[in-house]
């Protein structure tokens, strides 16, 4: 009977605090309305705190269409136009925030969905004003099966108020010095020493015919090895919606890249790459910004991002047996590079198609516009600090279940005579987004101008206009 060599491939996702930082965001072309053929993702946290993921279905698209209609129905028609620009003011919305929750009511869901801002591309200082505006395309919204709040036409997510809450917290106007936020999904010791253990146990040959059914029982031993991977959020409560949807780019990214879950643009995945693996070795991903540059007037009193924001990076890891991972010190995985650089590549594309890391992108944007606000000093010369903004007690935006663990995902698979295993952070440094190699002086005017016609408003008191 023929019998085949096994050499395994360990990966695991490891995202570590030190992770890497900011870039950009480019200007927002109008996307094709999403298919309602297609199954609706989410994530959910049981009352132990540990994360899956869900999938909603809608075969017939019935349900969406009903949405559609309720939300075109229930949002004021100005609000609900496309517009290529809306401008909201910092002062204005806080100062109309404060008076929904002095009058003991909340904030309509105009106010929470900032009237439906699908980026924020732009910052405006207005001192003589004394106003801070940020702006970007906007349209009417409406909510998919699993909540998200995606655009009617576009079905980009758009931005919450309590995200820029939580962004503007991150960076209040009196603290100085680096700000690190993200997440990460790390591995707990005693599974990473199990699975080193486990690792022993496998033969080193196995008949051919047995080829699947070892597939299966190696995969099963290396899940309940690894056991859960522990969720640790930095720089921001683990308790807010940003939060949470740094977590879940993360987790979804891993499982495309190990083959659970089917990449939804043409890229390349780790698993496709993988041809030559190495026994033991684990890779490191993870998410940072990633700007073509921060465009600035000269007067620093308008800022605009440009580039898609994201990029994934990867690091050679090494599992010993006692469990500890250190860095390998070689030649990053061909595979693992070939992933990171093609999901950077077709970020666009993915992010279209996956509204989740469309958010994640939109959270960096927020992040790297309040570090710019602070840098710039945006607060003295708007006269202005921040109120129930910045104060949970009075309005609270911890208000979400905390994530503590995520299983660990793995699969199996045949490639030739070997089998693979493998096994499933981000870092936002936002002071490197702003740094001198990355600015881009607006020698057109074209930024400046934009902010001259940006001001002017039927009513100056109004928080939003086009």
């Amino acid at each position: 009977m023929k019998r085949c060599p096994i050499l395994l491939c360990w990966l695991l996702l490891v995202v570590l605090s030190t992770g890497p930082l900011p870039r950009g965001n480019s200007g927002v072309a109008r996307a094709q309305q999403v298919s309602v053929q297609t199954p609706t993702f989410g994530i959910s946290i049981d009352a132990d705190g540990v994360l899956s993921t869900r999938t909603f279905a809608d075969p017939t698209g019935k349900l969406r269409a009903q949405r559609l209609a309720e939300a075109r129905r229930g949002q004021p028609a100005e609000v609900g136009r496309w517009s290529e620009l809306r401008k909201i003011s910092l002062v204005q919305l806080e100062r109309a925030l404060a008076r929904e929750l002095s009058s003991g009511r909340q904030p309509d869901d105009v106010m929470m969905h900032l009237a439906g801002l699908q980026r924020a591309k732009y910052v405006f200082l207005y001192p003589e004003e004394q106003d801070i505006v940020i702006a970007g395309p906007a349209e009417g919204w409406v909510d998919d099966l699993s909540g998200r709040s995606l655009g009617l036409t576009t079905g980009r997510p758009v931005l919450l108020l309590a995200d820029l809450a939580v962004a503007l917290r991150a960076f209040p106007p009196e603290q100085r010095g680096p700000v690190y936020l993200g997440c990460s999904i790390d591995p707990r010791p005693e599974g990473l020493k199990r699975l080193a253990q486990f690792q022993k146990t496998i033969p080193r040959e196995i008949a051919d015919d047995q080829r699947g059914a070892v597939a299966l029982q190696i995969a099963e031993g290396m899940r309940e090895s690894l056991g859960l991977s522990q969720v640790r959020v930095f720089g921001v409560s683990d308790k807010t919606h940003l939060a949470q949807v740094l977590i879940e780019a993360d987790y979804r990214m891993k499982l495309i890249g190990i083959g659970v879950e089917a990449p939804p643009v043409k890229m390349v995945t780790f698993i496709a790459a993988l041809d030559s693996p190495r026994a033991a070795t684990l890779q490191r991903w993870w998410f940072t910004p990633h700007y073509d540059c921060v465009k600035v007037t000269s007067d620093r009193l308008a800022m605009e991002l440009l580039g898609e924001g994201v990029q994934l990076l990867d690091e050679d890891m090494l599992l010993g047996p006692d469990g500890r991972l250190t860095a390998s010190g070689k030649t990053l995985n061909k595979a693992s590079q070939k992933f990171t650089t093609s999901f950077t590549r077709e970020y666009a594309g993915i992010a279209a198609r996956v509204p989740v890391f469309a958010q994640l992108r939109n959270m960096i944007d927020l992040v790297v516009i309040a570090a710019f606000l602070r840098e710039q000093n945006a607060y003295d010369q708007a006269g202005w600090r921040p109120g129930v903004f910045a104060d949970e007690k009075r309005w609270p935006v911890e208000t979400l279940p905390t994530p503590k663990y995520v299983p660990c995902a793995v699969t199996a698979f045949w490639k030739d005579n070997r089998l693979l295993v493998p096994a499933g952070g981000v870092g936002i440094r936002p002071s490197l987004a702003l740094e001198a190699s990355r600015r881009q002086t607006d020698r057109d005017g074209k930024l400046g101008g934009r902010r001259e016609q940006n001001v002017r408003r039927a009513d100056p008191t109004s928080w939003w206009w086009d």
